[in-house]
């Protein structure tokens, strides 16, 4: 099996080091391989890093932390809360286009793909990058986190200011893991539908975003996606 750390850029690679040469993130390896070969694991393979891939470390300005990739057939790509171009946009991403226009006034989106964004140093990482098909979490608690935990580590080492966006309670027990005095962290509820309605819907994260970059002398973020 090729080494993970190969299908890195060299940006990542390098601010990763200590993460990629601990022995746990092999046996992470060995054990989703394990679980290819006997269930459907997403994303695909090829996928796998698309977050890093598509958002090299030099550009990240924010970052979005999601939780586990949607476990529906061709949903995930790798990126948090984004579906592959054609596939229908889930409730929580369906939420956040609502937020989207609501905020921005920018047209609903046609397409769930937020590559775009990815690539405007919008980094989409979740907190567990693959899941077996049709069974939330099943990856959970097996070395995923630390090595996720390592890349918000990176991120808050950067010298530029960044904006963290934690949905969620999961996502804000990662606060820790930020230096809150160079970096801005957004901290509300999460899009999903079970929560979008108390806190989620009006709280404009996408305008706030900007106006916290622009304070700092940073880009804002185009946020349009095709309509």
């Amino acid at each position: 099996m090729s080494p993970w750390k190969d299908k890195l850029p060299e940006g990542w690679r390098r601010v990763l080091q200590d993460a990629l040469a601990n022995p746990a993130f092999t046996r992470l390896q060995a054990y989703v391989e394990q679980e290819r070969q006997r269930y459907t694991v997403y994303p695909p393979e090829e996928d796998l890093f698309s977050a890093l891939r598509l958002t090299p470390y030099e550009q990240v300005k924010v970052l979005i932390l999601g939780q586990d990739p949607y476990h529906g057939a061709g949903q995930a790509h790798g990126l948090a809360f984004s579906v592959k171009p054609g596939v229908r946009p889930p409730p929580s991403l369906v939420n956040m286009f609502k937020e989207l226009h609501d905020d921005l006034g920018l047209p609903i989106p046609r397409e769930g793909s937020l590559v775009p964004w990815a690539e405007r140093g919008v980094l989409l990482l979740n907190a567990v990058l693959t899941v077996r098909e049709a069974t939330p979490n099943s990856h959970a608690g097996q070395g995923w986190e630390a090595f996720t935990d390592a890349v918000i580590r990176a991120v808050s080492a950067k010298e530029e200011p960044v904006v963290f966006v934690l949905w969620g309670a999961y996502a804000q027990k990662k606060q820790k893991l930020i230096d809150a005095r160079r970096h801005v962290v957004l901290a509300g509820p999460h899009p999903s539908p079970l929560s979008a309605s108390r806190g989620f819907f009006g709280s404009r994260p996408f305008s706030r975003v900007n106006a916290e970059l622009e304070k700092r002398g940073r880009e804002p973020i185009d946020w349009r996606l095709p309509a």
